[in-house]
């Protein structure tokens, strides 16, 4: 594998994590910005820029603005009522004719009402006992955390693709550095070769041939430029920062900081993971679910009351200040007790039982899979810093056969097919060692999210 297909393999991972950023672009300014980040920094303005981080933030707020929904069920509710009624057609009674001097067995035909009516008042409802509104009360800070753990996990995804892209594109610059020593190497050797053409001791073949090498690099090196570029719009994308902003990486990846001393975490407890965390508040609020549908088969009481005034008029005069207005005003205690529903109560508590029981299981699930990454992530970080140290060793000793290889073929003891050999081995050497290098940020960055550090 070459420098080009090391690029274009480790890439693909660079596209997968665009694609989770689902369209996590800022709103682009006209005005152009300088930013120099340092991983630390990436982090914090995706925090505050990502749009899944906003939106995560805003389902907080939400939940905030649900809670005080449910607190205001526990307070007094008051309402304001009016009517006004005109009678197009007032009702008639048939009324025995006797009562007006009429001739017995006949009816007289009378209007009862007025043209207008008119009502106001207030009315007051105050639960007094409630077990469903006290539970839901009960609950209000635990759904606010479990809010708060998803927003957090969604973080942590954001935080563990940005890291990863980021040491990528800090890797590039030892790709374009290691390019560009092989660009020296084979203009020295094309000037060298000249030379020993020039006396006879080289063939146009040999430089024939460095010239397609030189090509190839070169070649190389800007299809690499290019994707490096491609690669910091996706990372721009990642962080939510507008794509016409001028971004610039400045840690440093090196072998010692990849292995810095990340294997000694002394005594792991789940709670440091917050996949856990969110777990243990799904099954705090399955219990506050059964607890609610139990308590629904409790009585509930509660006190109404209201006070209205009405008036009654033959014209439209309400405004007028003449005529009375008559007061009503009653209190209602009520007491609703639960006798029979249909077993629907049961069947509601049932399911919420089962629902938690399955919360209980998912948990317990969590941590053997929370044990197998952990391991598996150990494991392959050990292994990537072994292949690292081993590859590193490799390449310089490519680089030290390639040096003496090139010595010979200058003083006429070597051919040009032991030099471009030696040469290829060298580029292999340096593609196994930034292949290393790479695999054992990723390993790194999977260790410090297994163990809840990220």
């Amino acid at each position: 594998m070459n420098l080009k297909e090391w690029t274009l393999t480790k890439w693909v991972f660079l596209l997968s994590a665009v694609l989770c950023a689902n369209g996590g672009y800022a709103q682009q300014d006209t005005l152009i910005h300088q930013h120099s980040f340092s991983l630390q920094q990436a982090l914090d303005y995706a925090k505050q820029h990502n749009v899944q981080v906003k939106n995560a933030l805003l389902d907080i707020q939400v939940q905030q603005q649900v809670n005080r929904e449910v607190t205001g069920r526990a307070y007094p509710q008051l309402n304001a009522s009016g009517s006004l009624v005109y009678n197009a057609k007032l009702p008639v009674s048939l009324v025995p004719a006797e009562f007006f001097g009429g001739q017995p067995g006949t009816f007289q035909k009378l209007e009862f009402g007025v043209k207008w009516g008119s009502t106001g008042g207030v009315s007051l409802n105050q639960i007094l006992f409630d077990g469903q509104v006290f539970v839901g009360l009960q609950a209000r800070e635990t759904l606010i955390k479990f809010s708060e753990k998803q927003a957090e996990i969604t973080e942590e995804t954001i935080r563990a693709n940005i890291a990863k892209v980021y040491y990528q594109l800090v890797a590039s610059k030892t790709q374009i550095s290691l390019i560009d020593a092989n660009i020296a190497l084979l203009e020295k050797l094309q000037h060298d070769t000249k030379v020993m053409y020039e006396n006879g001791f080289a063939e146009q073949l040999d430089m024939d041939k460095i010239s397609v090498q030189l090509a190839n690099l070169h070649t190389e090196k800007e299809t690499a430029l290019n994707q490096i570029r491609n690669g910091y719009l996706g990372l721009k994308v990642l962080m939510g920062m507008p794509v016409k902003d001028e971004l610039e990486l400045t840690d440093e990846i090196t072998d010692d900081k990849v292995k810095e001393g990340l294997l000694d975490v002394g005594n792991f407890d789940y709670q440091q993971r917050r996949d856990f965390q969110y777990a243990n508040l799904g099954v705090k609020l399955g219990e506050y679910d059964l607890k609610r549908y139990r308590l629904a088969k409790l009585p509930t009481l509660s006190i109404n009351g209201y006070y209205n005034k009405n008036a009654q008029r033959s014209t439209f005069d309400f405004l007028s200040g003449h005529g009375d207005w008559f007061g009503i005003s009653a209190f209602t205690l009520q007491l609703q007790i639960p006798l029979f529903t249909g077993f629907s109560a049961n069947a509601r508590i049932a399911q919420a039982n089962l629902a938690l029981q399955k919360s209980i299981n998912q948990r317990e699930a969590l941590k053997i899979n929370i044990d197998s990454e952990i391991e598996t992530a150990k494991n392959s970080f050990i292994s990537a810093i072994a292949t690292l140290d081993y590859q590193k060793k490799n390449m310089a000793l490519a680089q030290t056969v390639f040096e003496q290889t090139k010595k010979k073929f200058e003083i006429g003891t070597g051919s040009n097919t032991e030099i471009t050999q030696a040469q290829t081995d060298l580029k292999g050497a340096q593609t196994n060692y930034l292949n290393a290098l790479y695999n054992a940020i990723i390993a790194r960055i999977d260790y410090t999210k297994a163990i809840g550090k990220l």
